[in-house]
């Protein structure tokens, strides 16, 4: 896949863009990048035109201001989709990128076909949460990313697919070790400082899918699942912790798949 640069919110974001058909876009988590999609991507892209991008401080992507809001993070890829001239999208966020993808539906609504929660979740931090988010990040100031980085890799796969997946695991270390501190901290402040966006599921008519690991340590299903309606359709991938596009990328694309199918 070839990656892209282009100029949005007055900083370079570089994103893939393959595919032909209606616009998918794919929001990596935290201390991730677009590569998270790459076993991913080409089945998505047949069919449709698949845009997955490096957020701000993330990848090959820069940062135009010290800190980035998730409110400011959806505005980057509203202006980024109309640099492209794509006006409506179904979106699928994966953890940081969930939430993302809520403020999204939140502000620019008609712009979504849909839109999905990939191991995420529209509460917002505990207080104990919002605690540890403030500590990793004077950290990260501190000692630098290495050891936190490599830390949350470990974390973020089911601990039964360690081994299987051990070379997944430094791929998800590699790509982390391309975020900027800055990056790092911004988002970590972001995530802290989120608002409860329930009710975005609870008010929003459009399609929903909401898509969780059956072993997933970080978000665990219930903190997926917060919201039923009719319009909301819940999938739970077995076998995975908090990474399916690495564990279970078959079972994600199908799952995917059957819900662009119904838009």
């Amino acid at each position: 896949m070839n990656s892209k640069k282009i100029n949005a919110a007055n900083t370079e974001i570089s994103f893939y863009d393959e595919g032909k058909g209606k616009p998918v876009v794919l929001i990596h988590g935290f201390a991730g990048g677009k590569q998270y999609w790459d076993k991913v991507l080409p089945q998505l892209a047949e069919g449709n035109r698949v845009i997955a991008l490096d957020l701000p401080g993330h990848g090959q992507s820069g940062m135009a201001k010290e800190s980035y809001s998730i409110e400011d993070m959806a505005a980057t890829i509203k202006e980024l989709l109309d640099q492209l001239g794509v006006d409506k999208v179904t979106m699928f966020g994966h953890s940081l990128g969930g939430y993302i993808a809520l403020a999204f539906a939140e502000i620019y609504p008609h712009n979504l076909n849909g839109f999905s929660l990939v191991h995420s979740t529209a509460n917002p931090d505990t207080k104990e949460a919002r605690e540890g988010r403030e500590t990793n990040a004077a950290k990260i100031r501190e000692d630098g990313p290495d050891s936190f980085i490599e830390g949350l890799s470990k974390k973020l796969f089911s601990p039964e697919n360690n081994d299987l997946n051990s070379y997944d695991i430094l791929q998800t270390v590699k790509i982390g070790m391309n975020t900027t501190v800055e990056g790092l901290v911004s988002a970590l402040i972001a995530m802290k400082n989120r608002s409860d966006r329930n009710h975005v599921l609870e008010e929003t008519e459009l399609p929903v899918l909401l898509i969780a690991g059956e072993k997933d340590q970080i978000i665990p299903p219930e903190k997926t699942f917060s919201v039923s309606k009719t319009n909301i359709n819940k999938s739970i991938i077995k076998n995975a912790g908090h990474m399916s596009m690495y564990e279970q990328p078959e079972e994600l694309v199908r799952t995917m798949k059957e819900f662009l199918a119904s838009l």
